[in-house]
């Protein structure tokens, strides 16, 4: 029995094979009006200006608050929806988040060889942490909640590419032009109680890269970090949004798109190498090797043959141009590395004294990794008091919340790895892959900017791919088109 709905006519028409009134007379139509231009925005509109308009809130000096920001309207469009449903595995990253609050506590106790904490700075970066902390679950949830019509998996990743654009031409530009700087526009219309401030000058003070002494024997090494605030930044961003770049442009991508992503992914070459930035060329090995694993256990061998032939070209373009005298001469400078252990060991120490709550947020070290009388100096400039928490997210997590903290920060991620082991699709491999290098990150990177809404966005992708593959429509084929777009709807509408 079909329950379809007979179609509606509009007044004053007789539907096809009606009989005519009794007078014989037909009733003229009603000319049916066109639609409307209509200024509605798209459902998905607070995470669509996220991405788009990135480059300008990093002009104006507020993309490290831009998801604070739009965490607001997802908030109140999820509250419009109704019940918001979580990803699996979301009851540790809520421990981790109660973790950050209570971290409060703490706040005021001085960690093993640092200085005493004082002034009111310390409750100000905390609160910035936590409501970092929020406003990227925020996103994750927003994401996950949103059904297939009204942000496809395919445009999500293509606004991850779009990124990717940016920080392709972000690197450039820092290694072409390191010394461009301005000041944001925002600046002159802040009260200078507010612009005053450290904190405020330096996210107003806009810079394409830094320049650092990294290479011995050369004054100055510009390193890229356009759109983000520092070089590590870009680096770990990089190396995820061209693993999503790749996915949405090259293997999901029409004939245009793929070739144009193809050029953009040789273009990241060259900022990439410039940028000296080891943990990026170690991240990127680590996203060929496991791509190449994964595609051998299906047998994708004529892919797999494809991958290792475009990797060999990339490493002969790098030998064969002056770019293989900068990789090599980095892979022999070891600028940091004296401060990286000394302040490793600093987090492990303060997490054994406070394993539970931590300490709140970083913690300034007394000297520095030279001695313990030595501050900054002209003949010492690595000198000074570093901060315990500042050299990698797990050292941050381990200071500022213990070892429950970055616990439970590793757990989440490693559930979600693990439960999405078995999704062979490009946004599951992928997906996979991006949660891999954030654990590796973790120990030399800070994940405080964009970079932890990228892989909460990607838990959110992995959760709904998840979703789609489990609700299978029982009227189509699985491996059909109509049994995609089946299960397309049916994860969108329930």
């Amino acid at each position: 029995m079909s329950t379809a709905t007979p179609p509606r006519t509009a007044r004053g028409t007789v539907p096809v094979g009606a009989v005519s009134p009794p007078n014989g007379n037909r009733l003229r139509p009603v000319p049916v009006r066109p639609e409307s231009w209509s200024w509605r925005l798209p459902t998905a509109w607070p995470l669509i200006s996220v991405f788009l308009l990135y480059p300008l809130w990093w002009v104006l000096g507020v993309s490290s608050f831009v998801f604070v920001i739009f965490a607001v309207p997802m908030v109140a469009q999820m509250r419009k929806r109704g019940p918001v449903r979580v990803p699996p595995g979301f009851g540790i990253w809520m421990i981790l988040l109660l973790w950050v609050f209570l971290s409060v506590l703490t706040l005021d106790l001085t960690a093993p060889n640092t200085l005493p904490p004082g002034g009111s700075g310390k409750y100000i970066g905390w609160g910035i942490r936590l409501a970092n902390y929020v406003a990227m679950t925020v996103t994750m949830l927003y994401v996950y909640n949103l059904r297939e019509r009204e942000l496809s998996q395919r445009r999500m990743v293509r606004l991850f590419g779009f990124m990717g654009v940016v920080v392709v031409l972000g690197g450039w530009i820092g290694s072409l032009f390191p010394n461009l700087t301005f000041v944001a526009p925002l600046r002159a219309v802040l009260p200078q109680s507010i612009a005053g401030h450290p904190y405020v000058t330096s996210l107003m003070e806009i810079k394409f890269a830094q320049v650092q002494q990294v290479i011995e024997g050369e004054a100055s090494s510009p390193r890229p970090s356009a759109p983000f605030t520092y070089t590590n930044s870009w680096g770990q961003n990089t190396a995820i949004l061209l693993v999503w770049l790749i996915v949405g442009w090259v293997v999901l991508g029409k004939p245009l798109r793929r070739t144009a992503g193809v050029a953009i992914a040789l273009a990241a070459i060259f900022p990439i190498v410039y940028s000296l930035n080891r943990g990026l060329w170690i991240g990127l090995g680590i996203a060929a090797a496991y791509v190449a694993l994964r595609l051998a256990l299906r047998g994708r061998m004529v892919v797999l043959g494809g991958l290792a032939l475009a990797v060999g070209l990339i490493g002969v373009l790098i030998v064969a141009t002056p770019l293989g005298r900068t990789f090599d001469e980095r892979l022999a400078n070891g600028h940091s590395d004296d401060i990286r252990t000394t302040l490793s060991q600093g987090a492990v120490t303060a997490a054994n004294h406070s394993p539970v709550l931590g300490y709140g947020g970083n913690r300034a070290l007394i000297g520095s990794n030279r001695s313990i009388a030595i501050g900054k100096s002209e003949d010492c400039k690595q000198c000074g008091n570093r901060e315990l928490g500042s050299n990698g997210q797990v050292w941050a997590l381990l200071v500022g919340q213990g070892w429950v903290g970055a616990i439970c920060y590793n757990a989440f991620f490693l559930y979600c790895i693990w439960r999405y082991r078995r999704d062979h699709s490009a946004i599951g491999i992928a997906g996979t892959l991006v949660l891999i290098l954030m654990l590796f990150f973790q120990f030399t990177y800070g994940a405080m900017e964009a970079t932890l809404a990228y892989a909460l966005i990607t838990v959110a992708l992995l959760a709904r791919n998840d979703r789609i593959r489990r609700s299978i429509a029982p009227e189509a084929p699985r491996g059909t088109i109509a049994g995609l777009r089946a299960r397309l709807e049916k994860s969108g509408d329930h």
